[in-house]
């Protein structure tokens, strides 16, 4: 199998092959002769399916992380305002209130923020109004079916989406463009984000894996509770044939699985049962299953307590660890998103608003905000504009002053 070492004893093949795989097919550094032995950790897929159902559709803690993160945040009243007045009624307010006639403003935003979660991409697109005027609908497109296309100077031309094998671009302009992306950081990617999945995508290997063990021990006995010791006449230490397949049929019709659980056993013909407990090692994978259920919750910014982890007490009580969820995660994200929409959006109206969260209206954060209106409203050193400033008020019109 290693003739392929040996120079010159024969010509190689001619065959294609990439120019650059001389590049990508060496071997890793720290790798000696001899070492094929060596036993590597097998990690699930990491492109955007595999990673939707290994870390959302198949794991617990993904799923309600996400969940969590995208319910509260389209939960959030959000606010329209410019630098002169703040609307009440106003044509954005009414498209984001019902983007399409099948979903509501709460689940439009809520299948966006998801998509940004789980993939690090989220794309809105625009069904295309009278001229000058905003869209006529709003839809969130699957973010594994886009596709970003890239000019000459590297910012993008054009988006393609591909279902079912048939594929429509869009392309961009710089008014009015059909295609709001918006994506989370990524250092290593100039035009896909990073995904709080991937990130915890080894975190959700382990919690995956630790799961399957725990099925297993209560499905067929991974590991035996105890093990029968055979001692036959005459010194006779080993079963025959005939005797091991009946005593190996036997347990497993009567003594295997949750059915046969604390069914006793009837030994004969010298067998004796030896009971036996769990190891320090058996007993460390759900240590190992915590632990890792505890880094997907840190990935995605949900403090475990929210998620029932157990061992956290990083936070006094639940009130505080929900406040730093909404102070530290769900803010954040809202701020960013509903600000780029605004920012697409008004290239389609040509008027420039700002679309925020009201936080004055989130429980979470109500004693802080009452703190905060406080100390601004008795600082008599600020004047009444000052103060609308801080609170982020527009100014007041003429007659209120």
């Amino acid at each position: 199998m290693f003739d392929f070492l040996r120079k010159g004893t024969r010509e190689a093949p001619e065959a294609k092959a990439s120019a650059v795989g001389p590049l990508t097919a060496g071997r890793p550094a720290g790798w000696a002769a001899g070492a094929v032995a060596a036993v590597r950790p097998v990690w699930s897929a990491r492109d955007g399916a595999s990673l939707v159902r290994t870390g959302f559709q198949g794991n617990p803690v993904g799923f309600r992380a996400v969940r969590l993160i995208a319910e509260a945040a389209a939960a959030l009243p959000l606010v329209l305002q410019d630098c002169q007045c703040r609307y009440d009624m106003h044509p954005i307010l009414s498209l984001i209130r019902r983007p399409n006639p099948v979903q509501g403003g709460a689940d439009f935003f809520e299948a966006l923020y998801a998509q940004l979660l789980l993939a690090g991409n989220a794309y809105v697109e625009a069904v295309a109004g009278p001229e000058g005027a905003l869209p006529a609908e709003l839809h969130v497109l699957r973010s594994d079916r886009m596709r970003v296309i890239p000019g000459n100077d590297g910012w993008p031309v054009a988006f393609e989406y591909a279902v079912g094998g048939r594929k429509h671009r869009f392309a961009m302009r710089e008014e009015a463009a059909p295609i709001c992306h918006i994506r989370s950081f990524h250092p290593l990617d100039d035009h896909y984000g990073l995904s709080p999945m991937e990130a915890a995508a080894n975190a959700v290997d382990v919690h995956n894996a630790a799961s399957r063990w725990s099925k297993a021990l209560l499905d067929n006995a991974a590991r035996p509770s105890g093990a029968i010791v055979y001692k036959g006449a005459d010194g006779q230490a080993a079963l025959s044939p005939d005797q091991y397949d009946r005593l190996l049929s036997e347990m497993e019709a009567h003594h295997q699985g949750a059915r046969n659980a604390g069914r006793p056993m009837l030994l004969e013909g010298g067998l004796d049962w030896k009971p036996m407990g769990f190891s320090p090692s058996d007993m460390e994978f759900q240590k190992t299953k915590e632990a890792a259920a505890r880094e997907i919750a840190v990935a995605f910014g949900v403090p475990p307590m929210l998620l029932g982890i157990p061992g956290d007490a990083t936070y006094a009580n639940y009130q505080e660890a929900n406040r730093a969820f909404y102070r530290l995660t769900v803010v954040p994200l809202v701020s960013r998103v509903t600000a780029a929409v605004a920012h697409w959006l008004a290239g389609h109206s040509g008027e420039a608003v700002e679309l925020r969260p009201d936080l004055d209206q989130v429980p979470a954060l109500a004693a802080e905000r009452d703190q905060h209106w406080r100390r601004v409203g008795e600082a008599v050193f600020l004047t009444a504009a000052e103060k609308r400033a801080l609170l982020g008020l527009p100014p007041a019109a003429p007659e209120e002053e």
